[in-house]
């Protein structure tokens, strides 16, 4: 595909590495020279230096031939009109915009097609808010992804000592589960991939990817580590845009508290929410930490936009007590470095947007997908269309499906039913398809496994 992207900040650069492993034609479009300079020695994708909205440089990018036109330039402005250009001037067919301020949002009919015409809207904060939200409804998970609107999760746990599967092979869960259905979708121990097969044996510390239906999560993870109680008190550092929709969505059956250092935004938090306790201070102050009582805090929170602030901030909260940690980090290279030890949860704002774009530039009917592992993998929910003479899994069982190697499909979804997947289920037309790929590399073959023949026209 030929893609645009305006923006050489953290997304618009981490997916312009993505995209362009793919052998897709790359063009990033920025105001800073320096970055596109950075971006073109590491990659090989063509640079435009010049401001995204303006209809001279979008011709220069190409967009009178473009397939897609991605604008994640910091300015919402910016990328409206560069959406409008690209539609009234060159008739792209598809414009994705990242637009951040609730103001422009929750105009109904202002992104319509004879409005402002963006094909697909990606608000960052509202990606990452419902990523947080998910791990504090499932204590214990290192990520929680949802597919078929929600009827089936992906869920990453950590395997600890003294788990029920620890040590045991997993044939043994579905012995040991025989009412619950579930199938791991993939584990890495000590950062490295394996493919799991019925005598592949759980050891402490495995990274275990798991789908199953909704209902039957907490069964599972119960399997794998200790139980966890509900999250009940839940202390946010930092009240922007992600804090308070977090603070919003957990305020009527949690105990919140937001730690905020700007007075001014202090009296907005306390007038939009209704029940959480809203702080005026530092969250690297030991001594607010200590008078708000964080040892007796159930998961801490620290979603500023500063990861210096973020990190030492998790870190004083675990060291006084606070018995989870969760950490927003903008800097990919933080991620890995802290995760596991006294920071129990990382996140990279980056890599839980760049799935909700991906899923746009995938060919085939695919209608979700999530990067995983910082990107090295992906789970992908596509719609299986076609008949058995046009299509290369419809008609056949899943054990049938040349699947590409580190490619594994993990459950069905037909209608409202969730399938888990076993060697004897037949794929039919119309099922949602979840499939975990370890190897990046693999992506062009999964999609055109997804791409009906001729014959099915």
């Amino acid at each position: 595909m030929k893609i645009i992207i305006l923006g050489a900040g953290q997304v618009g650069g981490t997916l312009a590495e993505h995209l362009a492993r793919e052998e897709n034609d790359i063009t990033v479009v920025d105001t800073d020279a320096k970055k596109l300079r950075d971006l073109h020695t590491k990659l090989d994708i063509r640079t435009v230096t010049g401001a995204g909205s303006y209809p001279i440089v979008l011709r220069q990018a190409g967009c009178e031939d473009a397939d897609m036109l991605i604008a994640v330039t910091n300015s919402d402005e910016i990328n409206m009109i560069a959406c409008q250009v690209a539609h009234t001037l060159f008739r792209t067919p598809t414009k994705i915009a990242r637009v951040r301020a609730t103001a422009y949002l929750t105009r109904k009919g202002l992104f319509a097609h004879e409005a402002i015409p963006i094909d697909v809207l990606i608000s960052p904060e509202q990606v990452v808010t419902d990523h947080v939200r998910r791990l504090i409804e499932h204590p214990g998970a290192l990520q929680v992804l949802e597919f078929a609107g929600g009827l089936v999760q992906l869920v990453a746990v950590k395997a600890f000592y003294g788990g029920p599967l620890v040590g045991q092979d997993l044939a043994f869960l579905r012995r040991h589960m025989p009412n619950v259905d579930t199938r791991v979708a993939a584990i890495y121990r000590r950062n490295r991939p394996i493919i799991p097969r019925g005598d592949t044996v759980i050891e402490a510390d495995d990274e275990v990817f798991f789908l199953a239906a909704r209902r039957d999560i907490r069964a599972v993870m119960s399997e794998l580590r200790r139980v966890e109680r509900d999250f009940r008190r839940v202390v946010i550092a930092g009240g922007g845009n992600i804090g308070e929709r977090l603070a919003e969505h957990l305020e009527h059956s949690h105990q919140v508290k937001i730690i905020e250092h700007s007075l001014e935004r202090c009296t907005t938090l306390s007038e939009r929410l209704d029940r959480t306790v809203v702080l005026h201070g530092s969250a690297t102050s030991k001594r607010l930490l200590e008078e708000e009582n964080i040892e007796e805090c159930d998961i801490f929170c620290a979603l500023t936009n500063d990861d210096e602030v973020n990190i030492m901030s998790s870190l004083l909260a675990k060291r006084l007590g606070a018995k989870k940690v969760l950490t927003l980090i903008n800097n990919a290279a933080y991620v890995d470095l802290v995760q596991g030890g006294e920071i129990d949860i990382a996140i990279s704002p980056q890599q839980a947007t760049i799935g909700s774009l991906l899923t746009h530039v995938r060919r085939g009917d695919i209608v979700n997908v999530h990067s995983l592992r910082r990107g090295a993998a992906e789970a992908i929910e596509a719609i299986a269309h076609g008949d058995k003479q046009s299509s290369k899994v419809v008609g056949r069982t899943i054990r049938e499906i040349d699947l590409p190697d580190g490619t594994t499909i993990g459950a069905i979804v037909r209608g409202k039913e969730v399938i888990i997947a076993h060697g004897e289920v037949m794929v039919e037309s119309g099922d949602h398809v979840i499939l975990f790929v370890i190897d990046k590399r693999r992506i062009r073959d999964v999609e055109r496994l997804f791409q009906v023949g001729l014959t099915f026209f």
